[in-house]
């Protein structure tokens, strides 16, 4: 017989995430949002999820600035993993957004098409990236 109590990496309840499934931004917003509402209790207010930002913003930082920049780790340091960080960031992103109400499809949508009707041939022109 099985133990079927729930440990504190995941509930009984909790369904984990199918690997091999394509994950959209419609349901990350929804699998972080189930995530918060079964294990994470409820969502940290707005400026304490900014703070959380920040503070993993400046771990991918200092991660590439390790690697590609010119500073250089101490001695013992571990430098942790730049998808590892990025998923962190991308995980307060999506809190912020479903605190806020935000559709994150829609809006990278929206903001694309600003980006290409504004920047149709600001790149193209630039002799900098040539």
């Amino acid at each position: 017989m099985t133990d079927s109590r729930a440990t504190d990496a995941q509930p009984a309840d909790s369904q984990a995430l199918d690997a091999t499934e394509p994950l959209t931004l419609a349901g990350a917003q929804a699998t972080v949002d189930e995530w918060i509402q079964t294990i994470g209790v409820r969502y940290f207010g707005e400026l304490t999820n900014l703070a959380q930002l920040v503070e993993e913003v400046g771990e991918v930082a200092r991660i590439l600035s390790r690697t590609h920049g010119e500073q250089s780790s101490k001695p013992g340091e571990s430098l942790g993993e730049l998808a590892d960080e990025l998923a962190d960031v991308l995980f307060v992103v999506i809190c912020l957004a479903n605190q806020s109400g935000i559709d994150l499809t829609a809006a990278l949508r929206k903001n694309l098409d600003k980006k290409t009707k504004r920047d149709s041939r600001r790149h193209l022109d630039n002799p900098k990236l040539r």
